[in-house]
């Protein structure tokens, strides 16, 4: 009687699962913020709980399900609104290496030591450090890698092509939120910034990304509420 017990359980366990999942989002796991990770170890340990343990109660474990989904389907609707608050749970991107140079004070800050940041450069196929210019820890805790204009692809050293340099593009607007500091950064002020949004044809909130590289190319990406994309699974 316990087996069939335990095989009722885990199927309810695995619909709960199933339906949280789908109302939380797609989120892959190397996606999962440090919050997102603490919801999924959370909700997989009440789902192994209800599944396995005969004395807990199926009402106890589906709620305690649902309740830590609902919390993290919550959060993730005001990070979209609240920048502050998607910097408390998500957190910033974080320079470990910027023109060439690591910075040490922001690998201790992320927890990375150098042997961390020469694994991970190797894993993205940079086994010479000194052919990187700029690395980023995502908020994710993933690395991305640009490389010096020398050795982007296809490599302009080898086809003796002079490069510029290109740096990192700003964020001057993210979600509808000027990026004071990067506005400071490309010595530009809000009073140009507003001016070029306008010239787009744009209002502040309705630009969801707002760019602008060394070479003052300036990009407005809208939030286009009113557009769906294509379902190319029919």
């Amino acid at each position: 009687m316990d087996i069939f017990d335990v095989i009722l359980r885990c199927l309810v366990s695995l619909v709960t699962l199933f339906l949280v999942t789908k109302m939380i989002g797609k989120k892959q796991i190397s996606q999962f913020s440090l919050f997102d990770y603490v919801i999924g170890i959370s909700i997989g340990n009440f789902a192994a709980e209800m599944a396995i343990n005969l004395d807990s109660k199926y009402l106890h474990g589906t709620i305690a399900v649902i309740v830590f989904g609902l919390v993290s389907y919550i959060v993730s609707l005001i990070t979209l609104k609240s920048l502050k608050v998607r910097k408390f749970f998500i957190g910033d991107p974080t320079l470990l290496i910027q023109d060439g140079k690591i910075l040490y004070t922001n690998l201790r800050k992320a927890k990375f030591d150098i042997n961390d940041l020469l694994e991970e450069c190797r894993i993205n196929g940079y086994f010479d450090i000194s052919q990187i210019d700029y690395a980023l820890m995502e908020a994710n805790g993933k690395i991305s890698f640009l490389a010096k204009p020398d050795y982007q692809s296809p490599i302009n050293k080898d086809l003796k092509i002079k490069a510029k340099k290109t740096g990192l593009c700003a964020n001057l607007i993210v979600d509808g939120h000027i990026m004071e500091h990067a506005l400071e950064v490309m010595h530009k002020d809000k009073k140009w910034l507003m001016h070029e949004i306008k010239v787009k044809g744009y209002e502040l909130d309705e630009v969801l990304l707002a760019t602008l590289d060394l070479e003052e190319k300036f990009l407005v990406y809208g939030k286009n509420v009113n557009t769906e994309g294509y379902n190319i699974l029919g």
